[in-house]
């Protein structure tokens, strides 16, 4: 097994640190809407997610991913039953979900209705689903332009503001509960990614650049400073309801 370094233990800090406004706002909708269920995470990636939310609540979770790379990591390192496939052909029975969730998600697909009439098809009566996309209507657009790392060609396909979200969620049958436009996650480093892109430790991570630990210490640190210092701004964006995310709780419509 690799050595584990300073800037392992840093980056698995801030990661589990960041998460917890994700927690948080999927924790309330279980709560409110006292379903009995699985929680479905929609993308999962490596899984640390519903790993904590498996912690706190004792949810029965799991994920699901396009990449399957993405579900070994999150049934070898991160415990939780993850299965590589798309929602439209989910191995999971109609009804059984008490949450279904898609953090960034939708802007990557040609035909985002097609995931949510499937999450819909999924969900207990009333189950929650929690969708999180970037905001085309923010501040950082305006600010940084093309530069703005909500834009991400040629991954994201499509730009959402928040009525494009609403109209669409209620195309596909959903009522929308409430609106969040921080995220402690994404908001902060995406400002911090947008000033230095070269600083980000996953583009890092995917483009293969070679660093020591001393190195990759260092910029992982000089990059947390750039989020520190991106936060009151990022704050009050999205206090004006301008923030770079859109994180909507929705049910099916009666």
């Amino acid at each position: 097994m690799p050595e584990t370094t300073a800037a392992d233990q840093l980056e698995q800090w801030y990661r589990r640190f960041v998460l917890r406004d994700h927690l948080h706002f999927v924790e309330r909708a279980l709560e409110e809407s006292e379903e009995e269920g699985l929680v479905l995470d929609v993308g999962c990636g490596g899984g640390l997610f519903l790993q904590m939310l498996g912690e706190r609540k004792k949810a029965r979770v799991v994920g699901l991913d396009f990449s399957l790379d993405a579900a070994n990591v999150a049934w070898r390192r991160a415990g939780v039953p993850a299965v590589c496939a798309t929602l439209s052909r989910a191995p999971i029975a109609p009804g059984s979900c008490a949450v279904v969730t898609m953090f960034h998600v939708l802007e990557h697909l040609y035909d985002p209705a097609s995931y949510l009439d499937a999450a819909r098809e999924l969900l207990r009566p009333d189950g929650r689903l929690i969708i999180q996309v970037p905001n085309a209507a923010c501040w950082q657009f305006l600010l940084f332009g093309e530069r703005w790392n909500g834009i991400d060609v040629p991954r994201h396909l499509i730009n959402f503001r928040l009525s494009d979200v609403d109209s669409l969620l209620d195309h596909c049958g959903f009522e929308v509960l409430r609106h969040k436009h921080f995220s402690l996650r994404d908001n902060p480093a995406g400002m911090a990614t947008s000033f230095a892109p070269s600083l980000d430790p996953m583009a890092r991570r995917l483009r293969g650049v070679v660093e020591t630990p001393r190195e990759r210490l260092w910029k992982d640190l000089l990059y947390l400073g750039l989020v520190g210092i991106s936060l009151p701004f990022t704050l009050f964006e999205a206090a004006c309801r301008a923030g770079s995310t859109i994180m909507v709780e929705a049910r099916k419509k009666s």
